[in-house]
């Protein structure tokens, strides 16, 4: 129901990829297919067994005693919004827009690939997974007090299917077959014979149920954007929303899920309010006076430069540096390949080769950063390495007619280190314009690159953000010290959005949030035809090749046949060179005033200050008292 901020910002896939665990068949004719024996359980494990029993009394990494109260505010600087309704393309939503729902399955912080009943107190399904039936608990309630019925449940993946985002209509008819309803409380999804089996379930128990009649009663069709918000049944509701300026989420004192053991010690907060400002500085300046209370900081040099005043000083103030034990959001510099002058995969190694992370680290971000290489960084079993052997040449080997000899006879590709004492590394530049060459791009009497046409090599970086002026702007002279017509395009926010969506960029950061146990998400990302107008998929990646590793990643039935396809996966997609990658923070940098507490112990996959981590009202009111905020 409520993701991290890491995961809010990224655009993570809509339809999750997992899988199974059998924990226990009972025939029960009534529920299935006449004489069809079924499995019953209260969650499900890709791969390996359930964390937590089905008498599990609370989560391992929550304080059952955390006080409830308080308000947690912190910001947000990159771009503003119009709508309060995150699943359509018109407008934009607020940061965590998602908050007012739930599914029928919910994942927690310490397991990868497992999912536990949260609408429904069951779920059962036959061997060969061809369905499933969730059953709904007769307890769940939406904020308006009516009950949670199976009818609402088809009514959300019904409209999801045909009116939502391009992403969840794609996701879910490759899927999900059809849907119908047994009686008030279960609701039987039937899935499509040609899906992989792993995945299916999670892809029906993912979805959020939305109540239908809060629907027809608004009167306004499903894809336009509203800034009054669906009904839904989890902890929050909208409390105010202003556009572009602020939106407050309030828990909801009747909560229906309040003694569920997976949601005690956590929705601790009485309201979440978040902060719009139109810069990453007036976000920060708001935060010293004390306008928000809790921030997440993403620049190094404001974490390792400007926090020198009086507040933190005094200990008002506290300065948490927590591990991260997630995948890198894979931030980078992605290559619009659309564009005719990206089309060779050379012109693209060139441009990544005039980034100077190593300078830009050192002089910029305080040596703060690591390096990306894999799109799976940090989870060895996941990224490739070496040369391709065993099952993965295997797996590779029938492809090869779709892909460049590189693949096949050289390690993983990977930028190579750049001098960290200047901006422009001679080195890189000579390699640079030596691929240049070979894709057919020349200096001109006027030093600029052209093609045989006479055509100028143009790319422009499109940006939103003044705070990367500072390292896009190096970059830029990079780039025309070799001869490209570069320059860099600053927008407003909803300028970017717009071109963004409409594919008209050359260059833009983006993030790749990879999973852990990545399934059908990955076809958001790369697969030719789903892909094709996914916003998760912004360089356009088409290829014969990636298309047919997607779909051996997401048709993957035991853990090994996984890792052997998304290492094949993460070799080619780093040989297509369509993104330049920028950093990795290891690290959550947090900054907050001396009254948020959290567990001693977090879970690995998540801080968890969204809904694990409470207030200290003593410290707030003396605080407060004092003037600090």
């Amino acid at each position: 129901m409520i993701r991290s901020l890491a995961q809010t910002r990224s655009k993570a896939p809509v339809i999750a990829a997992l899988s199974f665990a059998f924990v226990g068949s009972i025939a029960n004719p009534s529920f299935a297919d006449a004489h069809e024996e079924l499995t019953h359980s209260h969650g499900i494990s890709t791969f390996g067994d359930l964390r937590y029993g089905p008498d599990f009394e609370h989560l391992d990494y929550v304080n059952v005693d955390a006080p409830r109260g308080g308000e947690l505010s912190f910001s947000w600087s990159s771009g503003g919004f119009d709508s309060i309704h995150p699943y359509t393309r018109q407008g934009r939503a607020p940061v965590a827009a998602n908050i007012f729902f739930e599914a029928m399955l919910e994942g927690t912080y310490d397991e990868v690939g497992s999912a536990y009943c949260l609408l429904c107190e069951e779920m059962a399904y036959p061997e060969d997974r061809s369905y499933v039936i969730f059953t709904i608990r007769e307890e769940a309630r939406f904020s308006d007090g009516t009950p949670v019925l199976a009818q609402d449940a088809l009514f959300s993946y019904e409209i999801l299917r045909d009116e939502g985002l391009p992403s969840f209509r794609a996701g879910i008819g490759l899927t999900i077959e059809s849907a119908e309803v047994l009686d008030d409380r279960r609701i039987r999804f039937n899935f499509n014979p040609e899906s992989p089996l792993r995945g299916r379930i999670q892809s029906a128990g993912g979805l959020p149920v939305f109540s239908e009649a809060s629907h027809i009663a608004s009167g306004i069709p499903f894809s336009d954007s509203r800034l009054e918000p669906l009904i839904g049944s989890s902890a929050y509701v909208l409390g105010s929303i202003d556009p572009n300026q602020q939106v407050i989420y309030e828990r909801n004192p009747d909560w229906w899920g309040n003694d569920l053991p997976i949601n005690i010690g956590r929705y601790n907060y009485d309201s979440i309010r978040i902060e719009y400002y139109g810069d990453a500085s007036a976000a920060f300046e708001g935060f010293a006076a004390g306008n928000y209370t809790f921030r997440q900081e993403s620049s190094s040099a404001q974490w390792a430069t400007a926090y020198d005043f009086d507040k933190v000083t005094n200990g008002i103030i506290i300065r948490d540096t927590l591990p991260d034990g997630n995948i890198s959001p894979g931030q980078s510099f992605v290559i619009n390949l659309r564009r005719p002058q990206f089309q060779d995969p050379r012109v693209r190694q060139a441009i990544g080769l005039m980034f100077n992370f190593e300078w830009t680290n050192e002089t910029l971000f305080y040596g703060l950063y690591a390096p990306i290489e894999s799109f799976w960084q940090n989870v060895d079993h996941l990224t490739a390495s070496g040369l391709p052997e065993g099952e993965e040449l295997a797996l590779l080997e029938p492809l090869r007619e779709h892909l460049i000899p590189e693949v096949f006879e050289e390690e993983p590709f990977a930028f190579p280190t750049s001098d960290p004492d200047r901006a422009f590394d001679r080195r890189q530049a000579r390699r640079a314009l030596g691929l240049l060459e070979e894709a057919g791009w020349v200096p001109g009497d006027d030093g600029l690159l052209r093609n045989a046409d006479g055509e100028v090599l143009e790319i422009e970086f499109l940006n939103s953000s003044p705070l990367f002026d500072r390292i896009i702007n190096p970059y830029v002279e990079n780039l025309r010290n070799i001869g490209f017509d570069a320059r860099l395009t600053r927008v407003d926010n909803a300028q970017f959005t717009e071109r963004e969506r409409s594919q008209d960029f050359d260059i833009i950061t983006d993030h790749f949030p990879m999973a852990t146990e990545p399934g059908s998400g990955l076809r958001q990302y790369f697969h030719s035809v789903q892909g094709e107008n996914s916003l998760f998929n912004p360089a356009g990646v088409s290829s014969p090749a990636i298309d047919v590793l997607v779909e051996a990643a997401v048709a993957a039935e035991t853990q090994e046949e996984l890792n052997v396809a998304v290492r094949a996966l993460d070799r080619v997609l780093r040989w297509e060179r369509f993104r330049v990658p920028q950093w990795d923070n290891p690290n959550y940098w947090f900054a907050y005033y001396d009254f948020y507490r959290h567990p001693e112990e977090l879970p690995p996959y998540s801080s968890g200050f969204l809904d694990v981590w409470w207030i200290d009202q003593d410290a707030e009111a003396a605080l407060r008292d004092a003037g600090a905020f």
